[in-house]
C-alpha cells in the first residue's frame, strides 16, 4: 500500500513510537474530509472473451494492417508496444478507457461497463485501507483532462466501418483501427505516406492524443527508442510478437511543429516556487508542484524537512510507490501541509511526472524515518491490484528515466539493493512491522523496470555461487493471488515478478510464516497484499539447499523453499558477499533502522533506540548484503533547518535481504565471507 493511505495514530516526530509515516486527522471531520479524497479507480474484472488465436496471428494482424493502411509495420508495432507492450488484457479499459493493443479510447463504453464493486462498504483487501469504489467515479476525471484520447475507438470506428464492439474485443481489428488513425494522422499533417520510418515522426506525436508538445515529444521519442531497439515478447494472449531492432533510424523530428500544441513544460528550468527548476532529465515531461512546508498550529510544520542532502547525508535509496489513489488525489494531498510528502509523482496515461520535494531536502514517504532520510520517494499514479490498467509502458519508462538520473546525480546504486519497493522497507521496530505498506505489488514488472534502466538481470555465477537472483519469467509465471477484488476471492490469473515460498519442497508444503506480520504464529496466506512469504524479481538471497526442481534460501531466520524448476527457472546463479551470523545465544538480532550507539548523541538531541524486529538469524545460516549501512540518526525536530542535526556513530551496520524486506545488522554480529564457500 502506498503512503497516501495509511495514517497511523501518533506523534509524528517520535521515531521509536509509530513510524513517522503520516499524520492523524485531527477531528473527525477532518478523517471524513480525507476519506472523500480517497475514492480510487479499482481494476474491473475483464470481461469473457473467447479463447486465445493461434499463436503468430497478432503478428500477421499487424502486418496486414499496415498494408492496408499504408503505415510502415515497424512504426505501428512500435506504437502498439508503447501503448500496451501488445497486450489486450482480455477487453479490459485502461484508466483512460482505453481497449486492446492499440489502446483505442471509448470513456462512454467504459463508465458503462464498469461493475460497481463493493458496494454496501466491502473491503476487498480486507485491511481496511480504503474505501472501494468502481471505475466510473475516475474516468468522468480523465475525460475532462484529456478528451481527445477518450474518442479514438469512434474516430478509428468510422475510419475502417468496423462496429466498436469489434475494435474492442477483437485484437486484429483493434490493430486495423490503430493503422487507420496514424494514417489520417500522417495526412492531417500534410504528409505522405512514406515506406520510411523516418517520416512518421509527427503522426506518432499526433497518435499520443497529448495536449501539449513536450508530452507529445515524450511519445513520440520513446516509440523511436523502441525503434532502435527492437523489441520481442509473449503477449498476454500467447502471441509472439516480434519488432527487429533499427539502431540507424533517425527520426524528423521537426514535424512535432505540425501538429500545432503549446509548448508544454519542460524537464529543466520549469518555474517553480522562487523560480526554482524541477531535477528531471530531459527527455520527460516534468512540472514542478510543490509540496508546502509551513508551520501550522502548535508550533508544528510540514510536510517535508529541509536539508542538504548529500553534503549533510549520503542518499542510499530510492523507494518505487503506487499511490493507491488517482494523479487529482495525489496532487491535492501533496499540497496539503499536515499530510506526508514524496518526491515525485508520475502519471500513469503519459509518463508525466510532477516533482515535489527537492532532492537536497527529506520528504516523508517510506514509513521508516532512517529510511526517510537517506532516500528519494518516487509515486506511481495506481493500485497494485490493477496493474493492467494503470502500469502503463508510458509509466515504466520516464519512471526509469528519472532513477536512471537520479542514480548519477545522487550516486545511488542501480540494484534491488537500492531501488526499494515500499514493500521492501523495514518496519522500524517489532511493533509496525505489520503495518507497512505492500505496493508497488507483485505485479510491479522489475525484470522490465530493470531492463529500461539499463541493469537487467542476469546469470553472475555458476550453481555453486552461493546465491540467487529471483527472476520469474513475468509474463508466463501466474501464481495464484487472493483479495484484488474481494477478501478471499482469487485475483485474475496474471504475469507476477514474486515467487512463494514453502516449507518444504513441495507446493503442498505450507507457506513459510512472518512472526512479524503475525506475532501470533498465523499463517501466511496467498493474498495480494500479505508478503510473509514472497520473495520478488532482482532480491538476492543465499541458497540453503537445493532439491529437485526446488530451492531453499535463508529467508527471516528460516529455510524457505521455492519452485525452480531447470526446464524453467525462476532464480538465477549469482555470487557476492553474505553475512554468516556469529554463535550467540538466541541468534543474531536484525534491525529495521541503522541508528547510532547511545555515546554518539550529543546533549539536547534525545537517545533513540535500537531495537529488535522479531526476526532472529542462526549461526550457519547467511543472508546477501546489500552493502555498509553509515549509523546514522537524523534530529529535524525544529522548523528552522539551522537547528537540525545529523548523529553520527562508531557502530557499523549491513543491510542484507532478510526476507521481503531488507533490514541491518551490526558489523560485530556477523561475518562477512564471499558467497559459495
Amino acid at each position: 500500500m502506498s503512503a497516501l493511505l495509511l495514517r497511523p495514530a501518533g506523534p509524528r516526530r517520535n521515531d521509536s513510537g509509530p513510524s513517522r509515516h503520516r499524520r492523524a486527522p485531527r477531528t473527525a471531520a477532518a478523517a471524513t474530509a480525507t476519506a472523500a479524497l480517497l475514492l480510487p479507480l479499482v481494476a474491473t474484472g475483464p470481461p469473457a472473451t473467447a479463447a486465445p488465436p493461434p499463436s503468430g496471428e497478432l503478428q500477421r494482424a499487424f502486418a496486414d494492417a499496415a498494408a492496408a493502411y499504408h503505415v510502415p509495420p515497424s512504426v505501428l508495432l512500435a506504437v502498439g508496444y508503447l501503448e500496451s507492450r501488445w497486450d489486450g488484457h482480455g477487453g479490459a479499459p485502461s484508466v483512460t478507457g482505453g481497449y486492446g493493443p492499440m489502446h483505442l479510447t471509448d470513456a462512454r463504453t467504459a463508465l458503462a461497463e464498469a461493475p460497481h464493486h463493493g458496494e454496501g462498504g466491502e473491503d476487498p483487501r480486507g485491511d481496511g485501507a480504503r474505501p472501494w469504489t468502481p471505475v466510473r467515479d475516475r474516468l468522468p476525471q480523465q475525460a475532462a483532462e484529456a478528451p481527445a484520447r477518450l474518442r479514438t475507438l469512434d474516430r478509428a470506428a468510422a475510419l475502417t466501418g468496423l462496429p466498436g464492439e469489434r475494435l474492442r474485443r477483437d485484437a486484429a481489428a483493434n490493430v486495423r483501427g490503430g493503422a487507420a488513425l496514424l494514417a489520417a494522422e500522417q495526412r492531417r499533417l500534410g504528409l505522405p505516406p512514406s515506406a520510411d520510418p523516418a517520416d512518421w515522426y509527427g503522426a506518432v506525436a499526433g497518435y499520443s492524443g497529448a495536449s501539449d508538445a513536450a508530452t507529445a515529444a515524450v511519445f513520440a521519442d520513446d516509440v523511436y527508442d523502441v525503434l532502435r531497439g527492437g523489441e520481442s515478447r509473449t503477449t498476454d494472449q500467447g502471441q509472439r510478437v516480434t519488432l527487429a531492432a533499427d539502431p540507424a533510424l533517425r527520426a524528423e523530428s521537426a514535424q512535432l511543429d505540425r501538429l500545432g500544441l503549446p509548448a508544454g513544460t519542460p524537464a529543466k528550468g520549469a518555474a517553480g516556487g522562487a523560480g526554482r527548476g524541477v531535477e528531471c532529465p530531459r527527455t520527460v515531461a516534468c512540472e514542478w508542484v510543490p509540496a508546502p512546508y509551513e508551520r501550522f498550529g502548535d508550533g508544528d510544520f510540514g510536510n517535508h524537512d529541509l536539508a542538504d542532502r548529500p553534503a549533510s547525508q549520503r542518499v542510499d535509496y530510492i523507494v518505487v510507490h503506487d499511490t493507491e489513489g488517482s494523479w487529482d488525489t495525489t496532487l491535492k494531498l501533496i499540497k496539503d501541509p499536515t499530510y506526508v510528502s514524496w518526491n515525485y509523482t508520475v502519471r500513469s496515461s503519459d509518463g508525466h511526472i510532477a516533482q515535489h520535494v527537492r532532492t537536497k531536502d527529506v520528504a516523508w514517504h517510506a514509513g521508516n524515518w532512517y529510511v526517510n532520510s537517506k532516500s528519494v520517494g518516487i509515486e506511481h499514479e495506481g493500485f497494485l491490484t490493477a496493474p493492467d490498467a494503470w502500469y502503463t509502458e508510458a509509466m515504466y519508462r520516464t519512471s526509469a528515466r528519472l532513477v536512471r538520473y537520479l542514480s548519477h546525480k545522487l550516486g545511488i546504486p542501480l540494484d534491488r539493493q537500492h531501488i526499494l519497493g515500499h514493500d521492501n522497507v523495514p518496519g522500524t521496530t517489532a511493533g509496525t512491522v505489520k503495518d507497512m505498506h505492500t505496493d508497488p505489488g507483485p505485479y510491479w514488472d522489475w525484470a522490465h523496470y530493470f531492463r529500461l534502466l539499463g541493469r537487467p538481470f542476469n546469470r553472475t555465477a555458476g550453481p555453486h555461487g552461493g546465491l540467487v537472483t529471483v527472476a520469474p519469467d513475468y509474463d508466463r509465471h501466474r501464481p495464484v493471488y487472493t483479495g484484488c477484488e474481494k477478501a478471499g476471492q482469487t485475483c485474475a490469473p496474471h504475469g507476477s515478478g514474486a515467487v512463494r515460498l514453502h516449507t518444504a519442497p513441495s507446493a503442498g508444503a505450507p507457506l513459510v510464516k512472518d512472526i512479524g506480520l503475525r506475532p501470533d504464529g498465523g499463517d501466511s496466506t496467498t493474498g495480494v497484499n500479505d508478503t510473509g512469504a514472497r520473495a520478488s524479481t532482482g532480491q538476492r538471497f543465499a541458497v540453503a539447499g537445493r532439491h529437485g526442481d526446488w530451492t531453499a534460501i535463508w529467508y527471516l531466520g528460516q529455510k524457505a523453499w521455492f519452485h525452480n524448476p531447470h526446464a524453467r527457472p525462476t532464480a538465477l546463479d549469482a555470487k557476492g558477499l553474505v553475512a554468516v551470523p556469529k554463535r550467540r545465544p538466541g541468534g543474531v538480532p536484525v534491525y529495521g533502522r541503522a541508528y547510532p550507539e547511545k555515546a554518539a548523541y550529543p546533549a539536547g538531541v534525545p537517545v533513540q533506540s535500537v531495537s529488535p524486529l522479531p526476526y532472529r538469524l542462526l549461526a550457519g545460516q547467511a543472508y546477501a548484503v546489500g552493502g555498509r549501512a553509515a549509523a546514522e540518526y537524523l534530529w529535524a525536530q525544529t522548523f528552522d533547518p539551522a537547528g537540525h542535526k545529523v548523529v553520527r556513530g562508531k557502530d557499523t551496520y549491513y543491510e542484507i535481504q532478510v526476507g521481503h524486506r531488507v533490514g541491518y545488522v551490526r558489523a560485530a554480529d556477523v561475518t562477512l565471507r564471499p558467497s559459495g564457500r
